[in-house]
């Protein structure tokens, strides 16, 4: 994969959605990886938390093709360990919704078995499927 950094990428219309559906300045985060060393979910993911905070911080889109984006568990522990205060479950959350609305997916949420679903407490599925509507 070519990687090209530029000013137009950095201050582009992609970052700028970022920020604005977050509330967050993607530049805040310097990168110092305590993100990652304190998620329970990293285990599970291709690309560490910071890793995802520097591609979005590059402008480069093709973060949103990443399974991380849909494993945050938005626990927080992130952002209690951020030195710089960055809310990375709201950055999450933000390029989900990017992903979405260009519709990239990585759920069939039609594949769910009907006894699942009767089996479930409905706050379950409502908090579960947040992370999964435009």
């Amino acid at each position: 994969m070519r990687i090209v950094i530029s000013a137009d990428k950095i201050h582009s219309d992609f970052v700028r959605q970022i920020e604005e559906s977050s509330g967050q300045l993607l530049l805040a985060c310097n990168q110092c990886g305590k993100c990652s060393a304190g998620c329970p979910v990293v285990a599970a993911m291709d690309l560490l938390p910071n890793q995802v905070i520097r591609l979005a911080q590059l402008g480069m889109e093709e973060v949103l093709e990443s399974n991380t984006l849909w494993l945050c568990a938005s626990c927080l522990t992130c952002v209690t360990r951020c030195p710089k205060g960055v809310d990375l479950p709201r950055l999450m959350e933000a390029l989900r919704v990017i992903a979405l609305r260009r519709g990239v997916t990585k759920l069939d949420l039609s594949a769910l078995p009907p006894e699942l679903l009767k089996a479930l407490p409905q706050l379950a599925i409502v908090g579960g499927y947040r992370k999964y509507v435009k």
